[in-house]
C-alpha cells in the first residue's frame, strides 16, 4: 500500500484504540461510584494500549513496510479490547446487573483475548530489530508459541462460564491457570532471545538492542517498586494505588518509547548517554533516602530511649534535609567516577588522558617539547 494509505490506516487503528481506552476510563469510574472493584487491577493493559497504539501509527505511517508498526498497533488495540471487555463485564455483571447487553459474552472475551496480545509480545521481542529471527535455530521455537498460543486460546474460550457473581469476581481475581502461565513463559524466553540470539550484534543493531534492555530494566524496576508499595509498604488510601500505577505507567510506557526510537533511529545513539545519567542519578537517589529515612529512623529511637515520647523534633527532620543537601554533589561525583572506571573504562581513560595534556599545555612554553608529548600521548 501507499504511504499515505498505510498512514490513514495506522492513524485509524490508534484512534479507535484511544477511543476504547477513553471508553474504559468511563467504565472504571462508574464501576468504583458503585463500589464494585475494577478490572483495573491490570493498569498495565491501559498504558500499553496507549503506548503501543501511538508508537505504531508513528512507525507505521513512515515505515510502512516494516513489520513493527503493524505489530505495536496490534498489540494497543488488543490490550485496549481486552481492558473495555474487562470493564464492561464488571459493570454489567457485578455493579449495575442486566444492565447492559452482552456482559457474560464480554467476560468470555477478555478471560482469553489478552493472550494474543501477549503472543504479538513474543513475536515482537523475537524479531526486534530487524525483523527477522536472530537466526534459523530460534524457528521451531516460533512454531511452537504459535501452537502454545492457539492451545491456550481454545482451552480457555471452551472453559465453562461461571454462574453466580461471587463466581465471577473469584475468576476475575484468580492468577493465571498453567496453560495461560506457559504463555506467559513464552514471553520471558523471547526476551531472552534478544540478549542471546543476537549478542554478536554491532553498531546500529547493537544500539537498537541496548534502547530495548534499557526499557525492559525499567519496567521491571516499576514493576517490582510496585510490588513493593502494594504488598510490602503497604501504604494506606489512595497514595498508595497512586503511587503504584505512576510505577506501572513509566515502566509500561519506557517499551513502546524505546521501540519507536529504536526503530526510526531518532537519537539512537543517546542511549549510552542515558544508561549513564540513570546509573548515576538511580544510585545517587537509593543512597540519599538510605541516608535520609535511616538518619530519621535512627533519631527517632534515640528520642523514644531518652525522652520516652513517640513524636520526634521537627528539628530532625531539617537536619536530615540539610545534610541530604550537603551531600548530594560530593556523593554524585563520587558515583560518577566509579561508573565510569567501572563501566566505560575506555572512555574514561581518554578522558584523564585529556585532562592531563590539556594541563600540560597551559604550562609547556617549549613547542619541541610539547611535540615530543603530543606524539607521546
Amino acid at each position: 500500500m501507499s504511504t499515505r494509505t498505510a498512514a490513514w490506516l495506522a492513524w485509524a487503528v490508534c484512534a479507535i484504540s484511544l477511543a476504547v481506552t477513553a471508553l474504559c476510563f468511563l467504565l472504571i469510574a462508574l464501576n468504583l461510584s458503585l463500589d464494585t472493584p475494577a478490572y483495573f487491577f491490570w493498569p498495565d493493559l491501559t498504558v500499553l494500549a496507549l503506548g503501543y497504539s501511538v508508537i505504531g501509527a508513528i512507525i507505521a505511517s513512515r515505515l510502512p513496510s516494516h513489520p513493527f508498526g503493524w505489530l505495536c498497533c496490534a498489540i494497543g488495540f488488543i490490550a485496549a479490547i481486552d481492558h473495555f471487555g474487562g470493564e464492561y463485564a464488571v459493570y454489567a455483571l457485578l455493579a449495575h446487573p442486566h444492565s447492559l447487553p452482552g456482559g457474560m459474552a464480554m467476560f468470555w472475551l477478555q478471560d482469553w483475548f489478552w493472550m494474543l496480545f501477549i503472543g504479538l509480545i513474543v513475536f515482537l521481542l523475537l524479531l526486534f530489530p530487524t525483523g527477522r529471527l536472530p537466526s534459523g535455530r530460534w524457528q521451531p521455537f516460533a512454531w511452537g508459541s504459535v501452537v502454545v498460543i492457539l492451545v491456550a486460546v481454545i482451552l480457555t474460550a471452551s472453559t465453562p462460564l461461571p454462574s453466580s457473581g461471587s463466581e465471577i469476581r473469584g475468576s476475575l481475581e484468580e492468577p493465571p491457570s498453567p496453560i495461560q502461565f506457559s504463555v506467559l513463559l513464552l514471553g520471558l524466553v523471547a526476551a531472552v532471545s534478544v540478549v542471546v540470539g543476537r549478542r554478536n550484534a554491532r553498531g546500529v543493531e547493537r544500539q537498537q538492542i541496548k534502547w530495548l534492555l534499557y526499557a525492559g530494566a525499567i519496567f521491571f524496576v516499576g514493576s517490582s517498586l510496585k510490588i513493593a508499595v502494594v504488598y510490602f509498604i503497604q501504604l494506606e488510601g489512595p497514595w498508595g494505588l497512586w503511587i503504584s500505577y505512576i510505577l506501572v505507567a513509566v515502566g509500561g510506557l519506557s517499551g513502546p518509547i524505546a521501540i519507536g526510537v529504536a526503530i526510526l533511529r531518532y537519537r539512537l545513539y543517546n542511549i549510552d548517554v542515558l544508561i549513564n545519567r540513570t546509573l548515576v542519578y538511580g544510585s545517587l537517589t537509593a543512597l540519599l533516602a538510605a541516608v535520609y529515612f535511616g538518619g530519621v529512623t535512627a533519631t527517632q529511637a534515640i528520642v523514644r530511649v531518652l525522652t520516652g515520647q513517640e513524636q520526634q523534633p521537627q528539628l530532625v527532620v531539617v537536619v536530615s534535609t540539610l545534610v541530604i543537601a550537603a551531600l548530594f554533589n560530593p556523593l554524585r561525583r563520587r558515583i560518577q567516577s566509579f561508573i565510569d572506571r567501572r563501566f566505560y573504562r575506555r572512555k574514561y581513560d581518554a578522558t584523564k588522558m585529556l585532562d592531563a595534556f590539556s594541563a600540560k599545555l597551559r604550562d609547556e612554553t617549549d613547542l619541541d617539547a610539547l611535540s615530543d608529548d603530543l606524539v607521546g600521548w
